[in-house]
């Protein structure tokens, strides 16, 4: 093998499973000591043992926090939104999983496990591990994984042996892929399988993000018959109020409305409550609750025409906000990945930036303006005003400021975007 080429799901599958992890091994070491290894890690793998390099985890000592308590667990568990899915997960994978002599797992989005089921002996090797219910299993605290790193990545992930970044759990080897919310891709957690080496298969990644695609379709299905359940309690009441009127679920999304047009979302306030609120795309409104969600009525005052500040906090590298500051109070809103890099870019240019612009920001081709404008619409119908266009541009007059990570290689770590690419490596 040459010094350039590269190691492949396909390549470890074709060997045996004790040569697989000599080789792994041996890329392992020489990568974290700074020698050329034999072949590259995987670009997956190699930028995830970056990032535990970065952040200090120690790749020969397994150092676990806390279990959650039994309380917090089953709290967890109630208040869930994979809560819906989880006999489907069963059935695609638990059951699959037990006969194969693997585990499933099925973890949040701070990267704690809350199920896992399957073979009894794996589950036992699972505990020597520490990979049991409660334990946490974020990238940042025990390396390189298959529930951590497509946290991270936000993208599906097989971890073989020693690709492992911590030395006591190269024996295993799993592969996660998150799960994200299929309304505002919103992270809510990763479903995965593990066992042995010798037991796995590359065509596993496949399967289990085939099972996680699945299941985001079924939390769109239970979406959509929320929406139809509210939709049926409302046009009673709608129908008898005059003037503008709208119904929204919990989390905003619209389900019907009068004597305006149909917004796909409202921002509601972190904590709604009956009464009068302030929302960026309506301005002054009064909340009266509804059975599956909230009855929002706008009183006519215009939106506050700027904001005095936006704070938009990338520092973190699951969970991205935006908070607006101005004369009717503060507002704060959690992003989408596709977001929190639009809104990057917006303040990283402050004069402004065309379409074309912000497509080869993102895509590394000027032509798909198409996306980059619907995303922006989207955007748009939470913040209210505060997105010029021709060029889209944050507000001039607004203080604008930027909560970066300390390192800047912990950039949106998810990103492909060139633009994003370059302010994490330094590039010009």
């Amino acid at each position: 093998m040459g010094t350039e080429s590269t190691i492949d799901l396909a390549r470890l599958s074709a060997m045996d499973a004790s040569l697989a992890s000599r080789l792994l091994k041996g890329v392992r070491d020489a990568t974290l000591s700074g020698h050329r290894p034999p072949v590259r890690p995987r670009p997956v793998i190699g930028e995830s043992w970056s990032r535990m390099l970065r952040d200090g985890v120690d790749p020969d000592r397994d150092v676990r926090r806390g279990l959650l308590g039994v309380d917090e667990v089953e709290e967890r568990r109630r208040t869930s939104p994979l809560l819906p899915v989880l006999p489907l997960l069963r059935e695609a994978l638990g059951t699959v999983a037990e006969a194969a002599q693997h585990i499933m797992v099925v973890s949040d989005a701070d990267g704690r496990i809350l199920w896992r089921e399957g073979h009894p002996t794996v589950l036992r090797m699972g505990d020597r591990l520490g990979f049991e219910v409660g334990a946490h299993w974020a990238e940042d605290v025990v390396g390189t994984n298959g529930v951590g790193t497509p946290l991270v990545t936000r993208r599906p992930v097989q971890v073989f042996a020693a690709e492992h970044f911590v030395r006591s759990h190269h024996p295993w080897t799993c592969t996660g892929a998150p799960v994200t919310d299929p309304r505002d891709g919103r992270l809510l957690g990763v479903v995965d399988v593990s066992g042995p080496l010798e037991t796995m298969h590359p065509a596993t990644l496949s399967w289990v993000n085939s099972v996680a695609q699945l299941a985001e379709a079924r939390l769109r299905e239970e979406h959509v018959n929320g929406l139809e359940r509210l939709r049926a309690v409302a046009a009673p009441v709608l129908a008898r109020l005059g003037g503008r009127a709208l119904a929204v679920d919990a989390h905003g999304w619209t389900a019907a409305v009068t004597g305006m047009p149909l917004p796909e979302r409202v921002a509601l306030p972190r904590a709604a409550a009956e009464g009068p609120c302030w929302i960026p795309s309506l301005g002054a409104c009064a909340l009266a609750p509804l059975p599956g969600g909230w009855l929002v009525l706008p009183d006519g005052t215009p939106e506050p025409p700027a904001a005095a500040r936006i704070v938009l906090d990338v520092s973190r590298p699951r969970r991205w906000s935006v908070q607006v500051s101005g004369t009717a109070g503060v507002w704060t809103h959690e992003l989408s990945p596709r977001h929190a890099e639009l809104l990057y870019l917006l303040a990283l240019h402050r004069e402004g930036r065309s379409a074309a612009g912000l497509a080869e920001d993102l895509f590394g081709d000027p032509a798909r303006t198409v996306t980059v404008r619907a995303e922006l619409s989207r955007v748009r119908r939470y913040l209210g005003g505060l997105i010029a266009h021709r060029p889209y541009r944050l507000p001039e007059d607004a203080d604008v400021e930027v909560v970066l990570p300390d390192d800047p290689r912990g950039l949106l770590p998810h990103s492909t975007a060139p633009a994003v690419i370059r302010a994490r490596t330094g590039g010009a």
